[in-house]
């Protein structure tokens, strides 16, 4: 069985080091992106530089119809999907709870929740033995937040976090007899540029000496995980998670 990838959010950071990582592991890679077009394409071009077949595909993963777009180009040119990774995650700014917009939480829970669980929805009707397919595996990406809830910074990415890892163990339960395993990571301070978008691009820099190793994460060293998941190796491991915090 071919392997295909379809990855969310992957034209940088984590997601890009996954991306990486599939090519070299032999996965056939959706790479998808939403707003960093020259990112994505360049991201492209090194992973058929390693030899893989991919392409990328922009879509919003929490908008159903641009989903099953997405979906539907990965079936017509690289097969159906036997990999997941939902990646694709918003932030906003540090705040309290009460400075916090309707618009800003309905937008955190529509990327972070809603978004994995469509993706989800349109991957398990290509991956499940009860419609035909051929089993598969996916993984989510959460956060060390979901656990420690991020008072006084973004407590509302926390609780999207948090929500995610309970999807998870639900999903993996509902589909564990289908032929799909359902797990997650659930990263700390990763030297990416996602905490830009929270305000403080510099933070992993800035906080990394209290982490009990020390030192910041890299983004290979997550997507490491991510593909063991994803792999044989982890073949009996369902409804789990890896933290990679550093100890936090």
């Amino acid at each position: 069985m071919e392997k295909v990838i379809v990855i969310t959010g992957a034209s940088r950071g984590i997601g890009a080091a996954t991306a990486l990582m599939a090519a070299q592991q032999g996965y056939r890679i959706c790479i998808n992106y939403l707003t960093d077009h020259q990112a994505a394409e360049s991201l492209l071009g090194q992973v058929r530089s390693l030899g893989a077949e991919a392409i990328s595909v922009r879509a919003d993963a929490s908008v159903e119809d641009e989903v099953i777009q997405l979906f539907h180009r990965v079936d017509q040119e690289l097969g159906p999907v036997t990999a997941l990774v939902n990646n694709a995650g918003t932030i906003g700014q540090q705040s309290r709870v009460e400075e916090m917009s309707e618009f800003r939480l309905l937008k955190m829970m529509k990327t972070n929740v809603v978004g994995p669980m469509l993706c989800a929805k349109h991957a398990l009707l290509r991956m499940a033995r009860r419609h035909g397919g051929q089993g598969g595996a996916i993984v989510n990406v959460s956060s060390v937040a979901a656990r420690l809830g991020s008072p006084n910074e973004y407590v509302d990415y926390a609780a999207s976090k948090g929500a995610l890892d309970t999807f998870t163990v639900g999903l993996a339960k509902e589909v564990a007899g289908e032929g799909v395993r359902v797990n997650g990571v659930r990263p700390g301070y990763i030297h990416t540029g996602f905490h830009a978008l929270s305000g403080d691009p510099d933070r992993v820099s800035k906080l990394e000496a209290g982490l009990p190793m020390g030192r910041g994460g890299q983004p290979e060293e997550v997507a490491e995980a991510i593909l063991w998941l994803l792999s044989e190796k982890a073949s009996y491991s369902t409804g789990s998670f890896i933290d990679l915090g550093g100890g936090r």
